[in-house]
C-alpha cells in the first residue's frame, strides 16, 4: 500500500494547530488499521513535523513552534518506537543538515537553514528492502525538495 499524504501545518494559528492535532489522532487510527491488515505500507509526503534535532537547523529556537512541538515529536516517537514504523530516510542517511523544506525568507535555502519534514514512513518489511535514499535540494519545484528512496522489490524468479 502506498499513501501520499500532506499533514496540516499548525503554524498559522492556534485553531490550525488544534486541527493538526485532530488530524494526527485520526491518522494514527488509520495507521493502526493498516498495520493490522498485515500488508506492507509506504507513507510518503509532507508530514510537517521535524522529528529530531538533526532534522532542522535552528532546533533550539523552534522548541515552541509548530512542526517541532514536543507533542508532535512524541507522536512520531510513538510511531517509530513502540509501534515499529520506520523513518526510511533516517535509517539510511544519518547525516546532519539534510533538509527538505526551507523558508522563502532570508535566503534560507541558499544558506541551508531548513527542516526535514518530508518522509517515507514504512512497515519494517518494506524498510528492509530500502537500499538508497537522497534529497534533491537543487530542484526548485517548490519550497520543498524531493526525497527519494530506492527499494529492491525484485521477486526471486521474476523476469528481469
Amino acid at each position: 500500500i502506498v499513501i501520499s499524504v500532506y499533514f496540516p501545518s499548525g503554524s498559522s494559528s492556534d485553531d490550525r494547530q488544534s486541527a493538526k492535532f485532530r488530524f494526527l489522532d485520526a491518522f494514527k487510527v488509520h495507521m493502526d488499521e493498516l498495520r493490522q491488515s498485515g500488508r506492507e505500507v509506504i507513507i510518503c509526503g509532507d508530514i510537517n513535523i521535524a522529528h529530531k534535532e538533526i532534522d532542522l537547523k535552528n532546533w533550539k529556537g523552534n522548541l515552541d513552534h509548530s512542526g517541532f512541538l514536543p507533542e508532535e515529536r512524541a507522536w512520531l516517537d510513538q510511531r517509530f518506537g513502540k509501534e515499529g514504523w520506520v523513518d526510511v530516510f533516517r535509517m539510511l542517511d544519518p547525516r546532519p543538515e539534510r533538509y527538505t523544506w526551507w523558508s522563502q525568507r532570508g535566503q534560507a535555502r541558499a544558506k541551508n537553514v531548513g527542516w526535514r519534514i518530508d518522509y517515507q514512513i514504512t512497515t519494517p518489511g518494506i524498510a528492509a528492502l530500502a537500499r538508497n535514499t537522497g534529497i534533491f535540494p537543487d530542484e526548485k519545484f517548490s519550497d520543498h525538495a524531493p526525497l527519494w528512496v530506492d527499494y529492491d522489490l525484485m521477486v526471486e524468479g521474476a523476469a528481469q
